[in-house]
């Protein structure tokens, strides 16, 4: 089991966000955790990646409790976080965001063959490698947060609201990456989103958040089928009336 996470709760002061919260991750996985705005998919990865405090809970990963383990120590051991809306550093240029994902590391990596590969898989970085981040696109962006988070080579890559602001060809070529660095590299992925077609549709599994609480959970393939959650996340259920009629 990577990660672990029982009876999860997450506040800022008085107002809980997550209640009670179980979910697992395999090595190898892609889940999704949906859920409408408010649901608290963001407080769940905070709370991974040590960014908020957990209320009460255990939070394990690869084996080990990592509930109290300070956010810089998380990152070290192979957790990384891809925030929603990119989140670049505006003024470093696309070369020295990209530098910042590998700080602090204690495992040693092949910089320069990250380098290569991430340019390899997002040649526009290589091409705009000395521009300010907040000089690109939102879309380029987003490429630049998810290769900074690639460049450490991490174990569990987070994905928060990934499809957030883009254009409906950008949501497409952003979820294929996902697919793909699952798929083709094995990449550990747990992905938060309300895009759930999106989301549910490169998933192996899928946890249904509503209101800090999950309240259903199984193979994607079923959830994307189940009429309730077509009904209230896929917005299909006036389509398919429509066609009935």
């Amino acid at each position: 089991m990577l990660l672990e996470v029982n009876r999860l709760e997450i506040s800022y002061g008085d107002v809980r966000a997550v209640h009670g919260v179980d979910f697992v991750v395999e090595e190898g996985e892609l889940v999704s955790i949906i859920g409408a705005n408010g649901a608290g998919k963001t407080s769940i990865l905070n709370g991974l990646m040590g960014l908020v405090p957990a209320r009460r809970g255990s939070i394990r990963f690869h084996g080990q409790e990592i509930t109290a383990v300070p956010a810089h120590k998380r990152a070290h051991g192979g957790i990384r976080l891809v925030p929603e809306r990119a989140r670049v550093f505006p003024r470093l240029s696309v070369f020295e965001n990209l530098l910042t994902g590998a700080y602090g590391l204690r495992k040693k990596i092949d910089l320069d063959g990250r380098l290569r590969w991430l340019y390899e898989l997002f040649p526009i970085l290589e091409e705009r490698r000395d521009q300010p981040a907040q000089t690109l696109s939102g879309g380029e962006q987003q490429q630049l947060a998810i290769a900074r988070a690639l460049i450490s080579d991490p174990r569990l890559l987070l994905v928060d609201e990934i499809s957030m602001g883009l254009m409906p060809k950008l949501v497409d070529q952003v979820f294929d990456l996902l697919q793909s660095l699952n798929r083709d590299l094995g990449l550990t992925i747990l992905l938060v989103e309300q895009n759930a077609r999106a989301s549910l549709e490169i998933s192996h599994r899928a946890y249904v958040l509503e209101t800090g609480s999950v309240v259903m959970e199984g193979p994607a393939k079923d959830l994307l089928n189940n009429p309730d959650i077509r009904k209230a996340y896929l917005g299909l259920a006036r389509e398919e009336e429509a066609k009935r009629q």
